[in-house]
């Protein structure tokens, strides 16, 4: 055990090494949790969890790590009064575990009345990069961890959708005129000056891109580089395709007022249909074989970490 001075004199690289891949998982701390009808969700939970810590322990090279931890904790949330870090992976219900974080903050007394902009430009939340280096490091041993994943095509397929698919002040202009421009043979002026109308080959086309005409977006990055989940050991791995179940039980977890629930709307698009494994079937047929592997090759790791199934 050394003394945080000792801990602050060194590179933070180097005392922040029991947060890498302990040696055996935590066992989560279940003496909150009430009733037996967690039993299923439970043991689904424990085969997630030794999954990704046997999946990390075979494929993790700590030699290989260059990023910084200011870096590696940007995306997550902190809410200090259930201590909880929750990572945020965009298109995996991440709207409303916003809105659950400011409830269970007392910034808000229920989730279902925090407007989307609310969420999402409010800045009510801090994340664990705002604090100092003891700080994060004392949060990231002693808070429960999560992240909330889902399968890697319906994620990006979501994103297109969200994004490209309805009328949009950021991506149209930014991404939208860029993608138009480098993808599209013979567009015409309306394209290129709005941005509007990217088509998803066109899109995929950008994604694949090693020199991209703009750089990446956190809606389609990789779950590996936004969560880092080899390095930062999460306690709780829950999935958007149990979304409900997964979000209530750990709400138990932590010890939440009885009352809050996770929310069941759509956060935006809500007559759309959801983005389902058949949604996601159709967008493919636009592509090509090549690409479509390409595709899945690009999403490989997040594929193999999670235990999704290959399209």
């Amino acid at each position: 055990q050394l003394s945080d001075q000792q801990k602050m004199s060194e590179s933070p690289l180097s005392w922040f090494g029991g947060v890498y891949l302990p040696a055996a998982l935590h066992p989560l701390n279940k003496t909150l949790v009430t009733g037996g009808k967690w039993k299923d969700v439970d043991s689904t939970q424990e085969k997630r969890r030794s999954f990704l810590h046997g999946f990390c322990k075979k494929y993790n090279s700590r030699k290989k790590l260059q990023t910084h931890l200011v870096h590696l904790v940007s995306r997550i949330y902190v809410e200090d009064r259930h201590k909880v870090l929750y990572c945020e992976v965009p298109k995996a219900g991440c709207s409303n575990w916003k809105r659950v974080l400011m409830v269970l903050n007392g910034l808000a007394a229920s989730a279902h009345n925090i407007s989307h902009d609310d969420v999402h430009y409010g800045k009510h939340l801090r994340k664990l990069d705002s604090y100092d280096l003891k700080g994060i490091y004392t949060r990231l041993n002693t808070y429960t961890k999560t992240i909330f994943v889902r399968d890697p095509m319906e994620r990006l397929v979501s994103a297109f959708r969200d994004k490209f698919e309805h009328p949009n002040s950021y991506y149209h202009p930014v991404f939208g005129k860029a993608i138009i421009k480098k993808y599209r043979h013979n567009a015409n002026e309306e394209a290129l000056k709005t941005g509007s109308g990217v088509k998803f080959k066109e899109f995929i086309q950008y994604l694949l891109d090693s020199h991209r005409p703009v750089g990446m977006d956190i809606h389609w990055e990789q779950v590996s580089k936004l969560c880092y989940p080899c390095l930062i050991n999460y306690d709780f791995i829950g999935k958007f395709e149990t979304l409900e179940e997964d979000a209530n039980y750990f709400l138990q977890l932590v010890g939440a007022p009885a009352e809050l629930k996770f929310p069941k709307f759509k956060d935006r698009h809500s007559s759309d249909e959801r983005t389902s494994a058949e949604v996601v079937r159709q967008y493919l047929k636009e592509l090509s074989k090549e690409e479509r592997q390409l595709t899945y090759d690009f999403y490989y790791l997040d594929y193999l970490m999670f235990n999704y199934t290959s399209p």
